[in-house]
């Protein structure tokens, strides 16, 4: 199996370290505070090193990128050169032209680049896009997301683009295509400038529609995508706390034959799906990808896609944040 060294070790890197350590593939550990790096390394008995040690070791096939996102393409770019896959987390980047240089250079080197859009490889919602696909609720004609809770508050980075790429992936994997129109709206309560609650309004071809809320003030832990098609709905409701109540279809259809359109009711059921943790599925597909020279589910193109859509909304966000911001 192709052997990773993992490239920052904050909250979420140590879990990208723990799932490679248990996959047996963790070749080191790299991060810029040397006693992070030595606690992590002896807790899972791989080295700790520097990223040009990593980088200069033809034994070692990938990194596993998880720093801050403006560093994401130089680190990326590095490891391009040096012949390493990669997989980077959620954002890919955060300009298109830092993130066209990682998908051309991971072309000329011949290598995979994967973005990390975690949900993509929970199995819930690879059923849920399975049903969507297959017609299920018949016609796609609406989509939209929730993801709200009392959380970790930042101030580097504004809730869209930390809470939001998840939910763009899984819309446009749902609607299988890129938004012809996004606008935004938001709101800056806790820190001047920094959104902290968003919301962002899709439009795709065929008049599909869609929206994603984002929230760290909301009072409790919301996780729901719902798709609305012309024979039922389906509802993804990560944050329910019992794995065979993720996935629901109703099904649903409105009855428009008579002078006022009606609603055809059922009943809701729950359709059990494997379990299977996300973050484990994500990382398998990466090596998996490596070993069998796969292109990965979430390749550099799907990443740029999600991020054209968030630079988009981001836009719009800061001129409606500007335009509140007038009436104070």
């Amino acid at each position: 199996m192709a052997s990773v060294a993992h490239v920052g070790c904050g909250y979420w890197g140590r879990n990208l370290v723990r799932n490679f350590a248990e996959m047996n593939v963790l070749a080191a550990v790299v991060d810029e505070h040397p006693e992070t790096a030595a606690r992590i390394s002896a807790e899972h008995g791989v080295a700790a090193r520097t990223l040009a040690e990593v980088l200069a070791d033809p034994a070692i096939d990938a990194v596993s990128i998880a720093t801050p996102a403006e560093t994401h393409a130089d680190v990326a770019l590095k490891a391009f050169a040096a012949g390493k896959h990669v997989f980077v987390e959620k954002p890919l980047a955060l300009t298109a032209r830092e993130s066209l240089a990682m998908i051309a250079a991971a072309e000329k080197a011949g290598r995979r680049l994967m973005v990390g859009h975690l949900l993509q490889y929970h199995p819930v919602f690879r059923a849920m896009l399975s049903l969507v696909s297959a017609g299920r609720i018949g016609d796609l004609n609406y989509v939209y997301s929730n993801r709200m809770s009392l959380g970790k508050l930042r101030v580097e980075e504004d809730v869209l683009w930390s809470f939001a790429p998840h939910d763009l992936s899984m819309i446009l994997a749902l609607t299988g295509s890129a938004p012809v129109g996004v606008t935004a709206q938001g709101g800056a309560f806790a820190t001047a400038g920094i959104a902290d609650w968003a919301t962002v309004q899709l439009v795709f071809p065929g008049n599909v529609r869609g929206h994603v809320q984002v929230s760290w003030l909301h009072p409790f832990k919301e996780q729901r995508l719902v798709a609305i098609g012309t024979k039922g709905a389906l509802v993804f409701e990560d944050s329910a706390a019992e794995w065979g109540r993720k996935l629901a279809f109703y099904p649903h259809e409105i009855d428009a034959t008579g002078p006022v359109p009606t609603p055809r009711k059922g009943d809701v059921e729950f359709i059990f799906v494997d379990k299977a943790e996300p973050l484990r599925e994500e990382c398998r597909h990466f090596v998996d990808c490596i070993d069998n020279d796969l292109r990965p589910r979430t390749d550099g193109a799907e990443g740029m896609a999600v991020l054209e859509v968030l630079v988009r909304a981001g836009d719009a966000l800061k001129s409606s944040l500007a335009e509140n911001s007038l009436g104070d």
